[in-house]
């Protein structure tokens, strides 16, 4: 029996979704049963690189989702509204939904699960991190036996196609994003990709799969590549590092009362050389998973664009549509666990102040004697172990020194920047980063 699909945005993943039900030819015998009944989109007459008849338009998407011929809704229009309240309308009526949403994922997750397990529907969500990389699945299924320490990885391509040409060309931040906009990959307000917070929100739905719990999104600390420099990236390979946008998820140990304690973030990382993420260049994605017995498993593929997006959502329509063939539609009892609030451990972020990490840091001082003594003499006080100090050339009469050190608790990494500031001959802490 054929299985009505309603389909609420026709931007580049929708129409890409659209294309893989209107050409099932070669495909997985299910997605011949899957019929697009309707489409919601902004504008009726706007040209589509796809031919939709006009019967299936409309710019109305509460009737898509009210549609009694629609029996799973996917919402690839993005935004957290109208999206969060039409995914809900959804689970009311007892239907299934498919979403690539990470924004309304990450600040209304626990909600959207809460209704889904009420009403016994799927709320499926693969295309919401990491493109077509496979890896929400793998975590609830493939991985779920495993007690996982770790998450880690490059989780938008934007930056990481920024970063690699920063890297490889030398080119400046502006001139590489100018050219990611005018090939597609950067939006025209590029912020939520360079300012850290898409990547944000996908780690945000990755602990919670991970680590069985909701995080607070908006606590998460989040740092982007808009104010990093090339001088930086230019050390770094100096020193035997890439720089690379990262979002990392790991455990940190537990409360009293069981609650799980994580570590969750996003920043530029001095990664080394011989890392796995290291090699990941261009527009890809890849998530490194850490966990016992498993050991490290990485997941590696294109983070974005209609093909590999639209790929994971056709995915999550063929999952909920075996489901119906074998006969346990939408009841209660097939609902997935790991998709029920009740199911969710409690979590909670770290103090970032007790946290553990190696840390790259340059200094702008001047070219006097003493200065690294200095330097090297405050952070042993505080009990930072140094892996490198290093003085590089500058143009002017002033001197660059980049530090690398070993990991060191955050809360005495800022004691030792406060007392080597005390001295008038470093000026500055012109760059701080993390390293893995």
């Amino acid at each position: 029996m054929p299985i009505g699909i309603g389909l609420l945005g026709l931007g580049t993943v929708g129409a890409g979704v659209a294309e893989i039900l209107l050409s099932p030819q070669g495909r997985h015998p299910l997605v011949a049963d899957l019929e697009l009944r309707q489409v919601a989109v902004r504008d009726l007459n706007r040209p589509r690189p796809i031919p939709l008849s006009n019967s299936l338009l409309t710019t109305d998407p509460a009737a898509v989702v009210a549609n009694p011929d629609v029996d799973l809704v996917v919402e690839v229009m993005g935004g957290l509204e109208p999206a969060r309240s039409l995914i809900l309308a959804a689970i009311e009526a007892g239907k299934a939904v498919v979403t690539a949403n990470k924004a309304v994922i990450a600040r209304h997750g626990a909600e959207i699960a809460a209704a889904a397990a009420e009403k016994g529907v799927y709320v499926l969500m693969e295309a919401a991190v990491g493109g077509g990389i496979p890896i929400l699945e793998p975590l609830k299924q493939s991985l779920g036996a495993n007690r996982i320490e770790r998450v880690s990885g490059i989780i938008n391509g934007t930056t990481n196609y920024i970063l690699t040409r920063m890297s490889e060309e030398g080119a400046s931040y502006g001139d590489v994003l100018a050219d990611a906009q005018a090939l597609g990959y950067a939006e025209a307000d590029p912020a939520a990709d360079v300012e850290g917070g898409d990547a944000a929100d996908k780690i945000a739905i990755l602990t919670g799969l991970a680590f069985g719990g909701l995080v607070d999104r908006e606590a998460i600390p989040t740092e982007g590549i808009n104010t990093l420099q090339t001088r930086d990236i230019d050390y770094a390979k100096e020193l035997g590092f890439v720089v690379k946008l990262l979002a990392i998820a790991e455990r940190h140990g537990s409360d009293p009362d069981g609650s799980e304690v994580v570590d969750v973030r996003v920043h530029p990382t001095l990664v080394p050389k011989e890392h796995p993420l290291a090699g990941v260049n261009g527009v890809n994605n890849a998530i490194v998973v850490e966990g016992e017995p498993v050991g490290r498993v990485m997941f590696y593929g294109p983070g974005a664009g209609a093909g590999p997006t639209a790929s994971a959502v056709v995915a999550d329509i063929l999952n909920i549509a075996a489901i119906r063939q074998v006969g346990a539609g939408g009841s209660q009892d097939a609902l997935d666990p790991l998709l029920a609030a009740s199911s969710w451990r409690n979590c909670r972020l770290v103090d970032q102040g007790s946290t553990c990490h190696r840390n790259y840091v340059r200094f702008q001082a001047a070219d006097r004697p003493g200065v690294i003594g200095h330097i090297g003499s405050c952070f042993g006080s505080a009990g930072v172990s140094l892996q490198s100090i290093v003085q590089f050339e500058t143009e002017g009469s002033g001197a660059e020194i980049v530090v690398v050190t070993h990991a060191v608790e955050e809360s005495l990494f800022q004691q030792a920047l406060s007392a080597i500031l005390q001295r008038p001959e470093v000026e500055d802490v012109r760059c701080c980063l993390r390293t893995l």
